[in-house]
C-alpha cells in the first residue's frame, strides 16, 4: 500500500516518521499546491496531512484513497461530503498539544504583563551600565495573584488554562460558546460580563458561526482598559482590524496572538499599524509545537494508521 504525506514540512523535520514505513510506501512532500494535488494522491491508499485541501477537485481521481489523517484537531479542510460519497474514511487528532498551547499561552501572557521586550531592551541598549540605581521600573506591571482570568471556550485547554491560572491565585471565570460546557470549579458568566469583568481574556474556542469574529469593536469597547488578551484559539475568532483601533484608542493595554485571520500572515494586515509594538505579541501559530506534542501527534496517526490496516485487512484483505 501507499502513504503519501502531502505537507510533511509541517510537522518539522526534527520528527522521526520511519514508524510509517512498516505499512508499504511511504512517500513525503514538503508542501503541495492545489494544481499538484491530483497526480500526487492518484496512487496514495492514505494521505496524511495538515493543510492541504481534500475536495472532489484535488482527490476526485484517487482511486485507491481509502483514509485522510488529518495532523491536526481542525478539519475545515476536508470536505466531507466528497469523502462520504467515496467512502473514504478521515480521522483528526485531538488533545495532543494541551500542555504546550496551555504553556504557551502563560508565556505570551507574563511577556506582556511585565513589559519583558521594554525591560530587555533597556539592559542590552547599554542604559543600565549608566543608571544611578540599582531598579528600573518605568514600566509598570502587577501582580497576577487576585486579578480574574476570564476563559473563552472552556474545552480541554481552557480547563487546564484555569487550573493553572487560580494556582497563581486568579479569580477564574468563562464563557462556554458552545453553551454545553459547565462545570462548578470556575465561575460561568455571560459574555458581557466576562469582557467588562475580567483583566485577563484567553480564547481556546473552535472556529464556527457563534466564534466568528466575536471579539470585535464592539467587544473591545466593553473591555477594562488594563486588561489584556491572547488568543491561542483560532485567527478568524478576532477582527484584526477593530483590535488594531482598540489598542492604539487605549480600549485595552496588550494583545498576544498566536493565530491570524490569514496564515502566514497578509502583507496588509492592519496590525502592523498598531503604534506601539509593545502591546501586541504576534507568535507564527506556535503554540501546539512543542516537540513532545507534535511526537504525541504523530505517535497518535501512526496508530491510527495501524488500526484502519488490521481492520482493512480482516474485512478486505485483497485492498492490500
Amino acid at each position: 500500500m501507499k502513504i503519501v504525506f502531502l505537507d510533511r514540512k509541517t510537522l518539522g523535520e526534527d520528527i522521526n516518521l520511519s514508524g510509517f514505513d512498516r505499512f508499504g510506501e511511504v512517500v513525503m512532500y514538503d508542501f503541495t499546491a492545489p494544481d499538484e494535488m491530483p497526480e500526487r494522491v492518484r496512487d496514495a491508499d492514505i494521505l496524511i496531512l495538515n493543510k492541504a485541501q481534500i475536495n472532489e477537485q484535488t482527490c476526485g481521481g484517487a482511486e485507491h484513497l481509502q483514509l485522510v489523517c488529518v495532523t491536526a484537531t481542525g478539519t475545515n479542510n476536508l470536505d466531507k461530503d466528497f469523502l462520504d460519497r467515496k467512502g473514504i474514511a478521515w480521522r483528526n487528532v485531538a488533545g495532543y498539544s494541551t500542555e504546550s498551547v496551555v504553556q504557551h499561552t502563560f508565556a505570551m501572557f507574563f511577556y506582556l504583563l511585565e513589559h519583558l521586550p521594554y525591560y530587555d531592551r533597556y539592559v542590552k541598549s547599554g542604559a543600565y551600565i549608566n543608571d544611578n540605581t540599582f531598579t528600573h521600573f518605568e514600566r509598570h506591571f502587577h501582580e497576577l495573584n487576585g486579578m480574574r482570568w476570564g476563559i473563552i471556550g472552556l474545552g480541554a485547554i481552557g480547563n487546564r488554562v484555569g487550573e493553572i491560572a487560580r494556582c497563581f491565585g486568579c479569580k477564574v471565570q468563562y464563557y462556554s460558546t458552545s453553551g454545553k460546557n459547565h462545570i462548578t470549579k470556575f465561575s460561568e458568566v455571560d459574555f458581557d460580563t466576562l469582557l467588562a469583568t475580567s483583566d485577563i481574556i484567553s480564547i481556546h474556542a473552535p472556529l464556527n458561526k457563534k466564534t466568528k469574529s466575536l471579539m470585535n469593536r464592539e467587544a473591545f469597547r466593553k473591555m477594562k482598559p488594563s486588561s489584556i488578551l491572547i488568543n491561542v484559539g483560532r485567527g478568524p475568532i478576532v477582527v484584526e482590524s477593530d483590535l488594531r483601533d482598540a489598542l492604539n484608542a487605549g480600549e485595552l493595554a496588550a494583545a498576544g496572538l498566536d493565530v491570524l485571520d490569514r496564515e502566514p500572515m497578509a502583507a496588509d494586515n492592519p496590525l502592523r499599524e498598531v503604534r506601539d509594538p509593545e502591546n501586541l505579541l504576534i507568535t507564527p501559530h506556535i503554540a501546539w509545537a512543542t516537540v513532545e506534542a507534535r511526537r504525541r501527534l504523530m505517535k497518535i496517526i501512526e496508530k491510527q494508521v495501524e488500526e484502519f490496516v488490521t481492520q482493512a485487512n480482516k474485512h478486505k484483505p485483497e485492498n492490500f
